[in-house]
């Protein structure tokens, strides 16, 4: 039976690639391997982003058809413009399906043709197991946070902020960062600092800082206000997995709407939720569940429905039209 997205002349999703390429390992939305060295060129990293979409840490069941090539053209847009402006390093090396050597493909392997606007080429780094994020408006669990303690993450904030209130100033508010299934936990700077060093976490913040404030000011002059982001940082390593170097690079991918919030600036009114270009529409769909008591945040997750599966899809491509305008 053909999957629904194909009655709307949409190609069929790909939840899951397939290729005869080591170290093979599957995240919430990407599948990850890793192309061996050969003739002087060192190994590197496949990051081949499918249409799996997750909400409260759970993989939903339901693909969001193309919306990794969304993702990929506006990750891969993002990390140019960082390194452009000079912010940081990225892991970004080619977005092209031509550099996949053929070893990776066999008789029952995803055919290169499925992976076109879907794959990412980096250099190989060890990870920094601390997620970075920054917020420059007061939603989700940073709310929750604010409302019990008066703070997020440690980080004391006026009182009498609304819900979607813009912050004096962006803040860091650093995450563990868990396996697939595992919900991630905001820690305080301190805590992070204990895991990975002080002075790294503090590079991490200025950087993660930094970034928030260049991208912020190009999405506003689109009409998108970017209400917080998280960011993955490592550093490179060679074919060993010894480092080169110890400065941190952007690794995985950055300012989309699987790891933003993102509203439209023409309609934004602090004291309410807000409509969104990325994963709210599916959280708030979620949430009713969760209020019906069909679900409980676990997995698996629901099913769902088309018209849940269209409006993200809508949404997540009037953020890439928006943005890379």
């Amino acid at each position: 039976m053909p999957h629904p997205a194909q009655s709307l002349g949409i190609d069929a999703p790909l939840f899951e690639s397939r290729l005869e390429l080591p170290d093979r390992r599957r995240g919430k939305v990407r599948d990850i391997y890793r192309i061996p060295g050969s003739s002087g060129v060192p190994a590197r990293v496949l990051m081949v982003a499918s249409d799996r979409l997750s909400a409260f840490d759970v993989v939903l069941p339901t693909p969001i058809p193309r919306k990794g090539c969304l993702l990929s053209e506006m990750a891969a847009f993002w990390l140019r413009f960082i390194e452009s402006k000079g912010l940081a390093g990225t892991h970004l090396l080619s977005t092209d399906v031509r550099d996949i050597p053929g070893i990776a493909f066999g008789a029952t392997s995803t055919d290169r043709a499925s992976l076109v606007g879907r794959v990412t080429i980096g250099r190989l780094c060890r990870v920094i197991p601390v997620e970075c994020v920054v917020r420059g408006y007061l939603e989700g669990s940073g709310l929750k946070d604010y409302r019990e303690t008066g703070s997020v993450c440690g980080i004391s904030l006026p009182p009498g902020l609304r819900q979607c209130d813009r912050l004096p100033a962006p803040i860091f508010t650093p995450a563990t960062k868990e396996e697939q299934g595992k919900h991630d936990e905001n820690i305080s700077f301190d805590r992070a600092a204990a895991v990975v060093g002080a002075e790294l976490m503090d590079r991490l913040r200025q950087t993660s800082l930094a970034i928030y404030a260049a991208a912020s000011a190009h999405a506003l002059s689109r009409g998108i206000i970017i209400a917080d982001t998280k960011f993955e940082f490592g550093i490179p390593i060679d074919d060993r997995g010894d480092d080169i170097g110890t400065e941190p690079i952007i690794i995985d991918e950055a300012l989309t709407p699987d790891s933003s919030r993102f509203w439209p600036a023409d309609s934004y009114e602090p004291g309410r939720p807000q409509a969104s270009f990325d994963k709210q529409f599916v959280r708030e769909h979620l949430e009713s569940l969760v209020a019906k008591g069909t679900w409980n945040k676990m997995a698996p997750g629901p099913v769902l429905p088309p018209e849940i599966v269209e409006g993200t899809l809508a949404r997540y491509r009037e953020a890439r039209d928006r943005l890379l305008s």
